[in-house]
Order: C-alpha cells, then structure tokens, then sequence
C-alpha cells in the first residue's frame, strides 16, 4: 500500500471514530477515560498537537468544536452527565496509575 492511500485510510478511520463520538453522546467522557484511557478532549489536544507538528495553529476551543462538532460548552449543556461517585473513583485509580 502506498503512503497516500495509508494516510487516506487513517484519516477516514479517523473521521469515522469522531462521527461515532458526535452522533453517541451517551458515551460520557469519564467512560472513555475509565475504559480507554482517553476521551473527546484527549482527541482534540492531539488534534492541536498535530496541526502544530505541520506548523498549523490551532487553539484548543477549535479543535474541540471539531471533534465534538458544537462548541464545547453547547456539547457540555446537552449531554454531560454528572459523574458518578464510582466513576470518579476510577478515574483517580487510573490516573494514579500513570
């Protein structure tokens, strides 16, 4: 396979998980978190980290829109539930973990 077609693949990959991610709002950050080991924010700091590798700027509220496809804050308002006391204590093992 030759490079552009990976790198088409990859990007379609991609747009596939983040449109997964917009369209499943049911899946709480915290669950990504306590089950992958990242979330929406997590995809959009490495989006704002690999647009600064190819000497792109782009500030974090962007790259969040794009990932959650709405400004955070609207995405926050609709769909964020509060975290669960067990939920919360999971996530504070892992991240005692790392």
């Amino acid at each position: 396979m030759d490079k552009d077609t990976k790198t088409e693949i990859e990007a379609a990959t991609f747009r596939y998980l983040r449109d997964f991610l917009r369209e499943n709002t049911d899946v709480q950050n915290i669950d990504l978190m306590n089950l992958a080991g990242f979330c929406r924010n997590c995809l959009s700091k490495w989006y704002v980290a690999e647009a600064a590798e190819r000497g792109h700027e782009v500030d974090y509220e962007s790259a969040r829109e794009e990932i959650y496809g709405m400004p955070y804050k609207e995405w926050k308002l609709l769909h964020q539930k509060s975290a669960s006391a067990e939920q919360m204590n999971k996530f504070e093992e892992n991240e005692g973990k790392k």
